[in-house]
């Protein structure tokens, strides 16, 4: 089996398992491709790109570990919400988003029955996993690995597990996400409202109205971004509104 017919059956398999149907319509978003000269894997918000050697040095668990990881960064706008933090400190910026990720993702499936945390060959996991962020946005993380930084004077803290340096298993496209017309973000923002809809209405028909918690960390996760929304008098009316639907969110768990 070549690389490219391993992500497309690992990504049809996840897509057809209950335990993550909130992201079945994200991971339909954006394209999908398997590179030679990708190191790992990455997103720029909307497209998916693995690298060919990375692809294949992984076993399918781990590989749809990679794959829900690199959809996250899509449903969660990280690429496009958070150019302002990459701008700052591009490293705390991609150590600060997979800190978010990385523990729902352990959360989803903690047996390992479909996707497993990729491992070095000395057993080590290969990204950064950290519970203290559990429940965080990014903007948060990120202030406190600055903070630590400032306060060690190098790397950040902490009791995390994986990469102590902070570099993770994928890269993160910023300069793709900022090259994307305003146009082509417009678009990518209703696919992304859309198929997150979806997913909610998909998790609950086959999971039942109370499983999971994932609905409520996406409503946690929209409250970041109305830091975007320009000051002007419909503000108020739009936190607002968001603030109402991510409490519904929180209210059906």
């Amino acid at each position: 089996m070549n690389e490219e017919r391993k992500v497309q059956k690992v990504k049809i398999s996840l897509m057809r398992e209950k335990t993550f149907a909130m992201w079945q319509g994200i991971m339909m978003v954006g394209k999908t491709s398997v590179v030679d000269d990708m190191p790992t894997a990455a997103t720029n918000g909307r497209d998916e790109f693995y690298g060919r050697k990375f692809v294949a040095g992984l076993s399918e668990k781990e590989l749809a570990f990679v794959i829900l990881h690199e959809n996250l960064h899509k449903a969660f706008r990280h690429l496009t919400t958070w150019q302002k933090l990459a701008k700052e400190d591009p490293k705390l910026a991609n150590m600060a988003c997979d800190y978010v990720i990385n523990p729902l993702l352990v959360d989803m499936d903690p047996n390992e029955r479909w996707i497993a945390f990729p491992k070095n060959p000395d057993g080590s996991l290969m990204g950064l996993l950290d519970r203290r962020f559990k429940g965080m946005h990014t903007k948060q993380v990120f202030d406190i690995l600055e903070q630590e930084q400032k306060e060690r004077g190098k790397g950040p803290g902490g009791e995390e597990e994986g990469d102590g340096e902070g570099e993770g298993f994928d890269e993160h496209d910023w300069e793709g996400a900022k090259s994307l017309s305003e146009e082509d973000k417009k678009t990518l923002e209703r696919e992304i409202d859309q198929a997150l809809r979806q997913g909610e209405m998909q998790h609950k028909k086959l999971n039942g109205d109370g499983a999971g918690t994932i609905n409520r960390e996406i409503g946690e996760l929209l409250r970041p971004q109305m830091r975007q929304v320009p000051k002007g008098p419909d503000r108020d009316r739009v936190v607002a509104a968001v603030q109402r639907r991510a409490d519904e969110i929180r209210a059906e768990q």
